[in-house]
């Protein structure tokens, strides 16, 4: 597997400009997280060396205002909560309770359920997601108290096909995201600032993201192709402003060839430049930080010079990096090292211009990690990063802290992350927006498709809940984001199936991600195979000996209402049985037949599933004789009435 070298850039072109308001001005709290790559581990838990590697995903599903709850009612008519209490929740999609005393159930939780919004008190904690209850349909705002953690902000869905939801923007997973003229959005291992009240997205277009795009074949072509520069008001629909770092504006300091990436933009007050900062490995001008600046956020930025060494970072380089701006103004570095990525760091990036980074302190230490980025929330600092896994996919860490500098708390993991591995991404960096009604977290996952295989689209954006101070990831395909608000909800045509297309695990495996396997009779009769209908994986049910054998997901915190299940099935024909089926949700048992031979994909429907108890279990069961098969892949379960 390709592994990458790991080092900041930070770009910026010389034009005056007026100095942009600060982040705390706007309240917008900003973190990026950087994308790791490295070798790949041996399962699917964890890489056991190498340097960090790419690719991310959402992780799993919780709820908008309030802890999910185990029984929760819809929050449809926004009811306050009188004691401010959240209903805790088991694990799995977040099903929502009440929400805290001044949470907010803004239109139900992605993934979650929301309750009714909180009038006072404190702020409602998600804690893992609940298992039933439905959906809250558009929570009042809470009135009193901090705001609700529920509901975050996405990029990306291609323009035209979207449309609004309950009063914001749809965002789209699990696709190539397009800009405002319906050009690609080419932006990995970047971030999203603030300024002068609008959003920058900064990220790097390689030369193999372009070629995956257009023939979805993996590839190792890490080579530049220019660090790209998009705005947007909603954080949803993005324009391309300019290709602001190319291979022309780095001209001969810099081999386009090697690797750059890991990057971000700040705004110096007293040079009033904004300064590009990047990871950089090997060429001309040597290996470390790479620095740019411009007088403009959208301006070609001009290469200045490279960092060799951050002082106090073992091995003087770093991992996998994000640049995170604080409410206050103040920017800083946050990394890992770049030799076994054990040790963590956050860097103040030099206050009088921006053109290097201070001493570091070392703020973990522990297993390797990559992926590395920062976000701020409830006066608390999270460091978060990723597994080893090369371009992969992984579950996400965090440690918190009430100081950037530490003290930090023990390690934990983002909650349902595991279930699709952060909805098949990396840890790219995160985006907190604070709005007129709530506060919402984005996990921005990156997904290096390109050199992974691992399914459709780049940008991974899902919203985050909270339980006290705990985080749990909404992992979905499609939801809506009120950037103004500062609220989210479930998008219509969101699909409640998690790793839907195997993608999450990057090895062979015979129990994925989110699903669990049985064999009653034979040997290992289930495993992912290469080749799927769309990415690199598919399931597969088959044996060299007769076997009975099943693939199954519980969904739970559904809103009750109609859905469809399909998916798309190979199958060798002549098994005893081999059904599509739904089950668990309130009524009969639904079957779909997969006895007939399909020597490709074919979509496989059951429509009419009336979900009544907010739960539903769904899966194939086959009884065959040797060698007789059936193969799955884009799995899809989608409301489709009241």
């Amino acid at each position: 597997m390709h592994t990458r070298p790991y080092q900041w850039h930070r770009l910026a072109s010389r034009q005056p400009a007026s100095r942009p308001r600060s982040i705390a001005s706007l309240a917008i709290g900003l973190a990026l997280v950087s994308v790791g790559c490295g070798g790949s581990g041996s399962s699917s838990t964890a890489g056991t060396g190498g340097q960090t590697g790419e690719g991310g995903g959402s992780g799993g599903t919780g709820a908008t205002g309030g802890a999910p709850g185990s029984g929760g009612a819809t929050g449809s008519g926004g009811a306050t909560a009188t004691g401010g209490a959240s209903a805790t929740g088991g694990s799995g999609v977040g099903a929502g309770g009440s929400t805290g005393g001044n949470g907010i159930a803004s239109g139900g939780s992605g993934g979650g359920r929301a309750g009714a919004s909180g009038s006072g008190g404190a702020a409602g904690h998600a804690g893992a997601a609940g298992t039933g209850g439905t959906f809250g349909t558009g929570g009042v705002p809470a009135t009193g108290g901090a705001p609700g953690t529920g509901g975050g902000s996405a990029t990306g869905g291609t323009p035209g096909t979207g449309g609004t939801s309950s009063g914001g923007a749809l965002i789209h997973n699990d696709v190539f995201w397009k800009d405002t003229s319906g050009t690609p959005i080419y932006s990995q291992g970047g971030g999203v600032f603030s300024f002068n009240g609008t959003y920058y997205w900064y990220g790097v277009k390689y030369n193999g993201a372009v070629s995956y795009a257009s023939n979805t074949k993996k590839n190792s072509d890490t080579s530049l192709a220019a660090v790209t520069c998009y705005s947007s008001a909603d954080l949803v629909t993005w324009k391309h402003e300019n290709d602001v770092l190319t291979t022309a504006s780095l001209g001969a300091n810099v081999d386009s060839g090697t690797w750059i990436g890991r990057m971000g933009v700040v705004y110096n007050a007293t040079t009033k430049k904004y300064v590009l900062i990047s990871q950089y490995q090997g060429g001309p001008a040597g290996t470390g930080e790479l620095f740019a600046t411009s007088d403009t956020p959208t301006g070609t930025f001009a290469f200045d010079h490279i960092q060799a060494a951050v002082t106090n970072v073992a091995n003087t380089t770093t991992g996998d990096q994000t640049i995170f701006t604080d409410d206050d103004g103040k920017s800083y570095l946050i990394c890992s090292s770049s030799s076994g990525r054990s040790n963590l760091y956050v860097a103040p990036i030099h206050a009088s211009d921006s053109l290097s980074i201070d001493a570091a302190t070392r703020i973990f230490g522990g297993a390797g990690r990559e992926g590395n980025t920062m976000f701020k929330y409830n006066g608390s600092y999270y460091f978060c990063s990723s597994d080893l896994h090369g371009w992969n996919a992984s579950h996400s860490y965090y440690i918190a802290a009430t100081n950037i500098m530490g003290p930090y708390g023990a390690e934990g993991v983002i909650g349902n992350t595991d279930n699709d591995f952060s909805h098949v991404s990396q840890t790219g960096f995160f985006v907190t927006v604070k709005g007129t009604a709530g506060t919402t977290v984005i996990f921005a996952g990156d997904r290096w498709s390109d050199f992974a295989g691992n399914g459709l689209g780049y940008n991974e954006w899902c919203p985050l809940t909270f339980s006290g101070t705990t985080p749990t990831m909404a992992s979905m395909s499609e939801w809506s984001l009120d950037a103004a608000a500062g609220t989210w909800t479930v998008g219509p045509d969101n699909n409640y199936a998690l790793n839907p297309s195997f993608e999450a695990d990057r090895v062979a495996m015979t129990q994925p991600a989110g699903w669990t396997t049985t064999t009653t009779t034979g040997g290992t009769a289930t495993t992912n195979v290469s080749g799927g209908h769309t990415g690199n994986w598919s399931w597969q049910l088959s044996d060299t000996v007769a076997y009975q054998a099943t693939l199954n997901q519980a969904v739970a915190n559904l809103p009750n209402g109609t859905y469809t299940l399909s998916v798309w099935a190979k199958s060798s024909g002549g098994q005893t049985t081999a059904n599509l089926y739904a089950k668990g949700y309130g009524g009969s048992e639904k079957d779909a037949s997969l006895t007939k031979a399909m020597t490709g994909f074919t979509q496989v429907s059951i429509t009419g599933i009336a979900v009544t108890n907010g739960t539903c279990q769904i899966g194939v069961i086959v009884t065959a004789a040797a060698n007789q098969s059936v193969t799955l892949d884009d799995f899809t379960f989608v409301k489709t009435g009241a």
